[in-house]
């Protein structure tokens, strides 16, 4: 049969990235306390296409999936991004994974359990070097220094999300990633919380009011002092209670 996508294509464009988006696949991931942890994400795969050819095998993205089933995580990101570049004949070769990692968090004072879930993304780029990104989106709570300065009774409080991207030199562990995020906001997000829990955490917060200004500035210093984290990004966005507009700050670094 006919393979048109080997045909020659004559306007002489190269295109920089070609593949397949949204296939939603079970993987594993490493979890720091039970061992692995399965969840199922959605994947993007993508390689680049040089201009003398009409088009790429999209058919070979996903048999290359089903050849690493269940077996997809950052231990063997590398590989399939190898794979990709050898099965179609590309010099470059783009992945993107995006998942929910879940983590059994206890409420601080009862004990109380329950499953926290956070949204991640691996990204991985192979050209003549090997790039990869963990994305973790972690929620978190504040409280406004401003509104507790000036208020007889009180200060408003408010839900936000941290965004942290981070290049890094070796193996590095979500919860760890989780953990210093969390303990740079005014107080954390709980899924389950009993009304001894509720006070500590309505009192921690209020004891410990933050900007979106410090949040991105307690976490990239927390990261400048990790040798083992090479760049990262960090942004923080308040979805404020009392404002038609939410708060937000980013720092990016290059570290050398």
């Amino acid at each position: 049969m006919k393979d048109i996508q080997n045909h020659q294509d004559y306007r002489n464009i190269d295109i920089d990235q070609v593949g397949v988006k949204g296939i939603r696949y079970p993987i594993t991931v490493r979890d720091k306390d039970e061992g692995e942890q399965q969840t199922v994400a959605k994947i993007n795969m993508y390689v680049n296409l040089p201009h003398q050819y009409k088009g790429t095998h999209m058919s070979r993205f996903v048999e290359i999936l089903n050849e690493h089933s269940r077996r997809i995580s950052l231990r063997n990101f590398s590989e399939i991004l190898e794979e990709m570049k050898a099965r179609l004949d590309a010099a470059s070769a783009h992945m993107e994974i995006a998942f929910p990692y879940f983590i059994n968090k206890k409420a601080p004072v009862t004990g109380s359990q329950g499953l926290m879930e956070y949204e991640c993304t691996i990204k991985g780029s192979l050209n003549s070097s090997m790039d990869l990104m963990l994305i973790i989106h972690v929620p978190i709570s504040t409280l406004c220094p401003c509104s507790k300065e000036i208020s007889e009774f009180g200060a408003h409080n408010q839900r936000g999300e941290v965004r942290l991207q981070v290049r890094f030199g070796k193996f590095v562990w979500i919860e760890d990633l989780i953990k210093l995020v969390e303990e740079s906001a005014s107080s954390d997000v709980y899924s389950v919380l009993k009304r001894e829990d509720e006070k500590f955490v309505t009192e921690r917060a209020y004891q410990n009011p933050m900007f979106v200004e410090d949040i991105v500035r307690d976490i990239s210093r927390k990261l400048n002092t990790d040798p083992n984290i090479t760049w990262f990004a960090v942004e923080s966005e308040n979805y404020e209670s009392i404002h038609n507009h939410n708060a937000y700050a980013y720092i990016e670094k290059h570290k050398a």
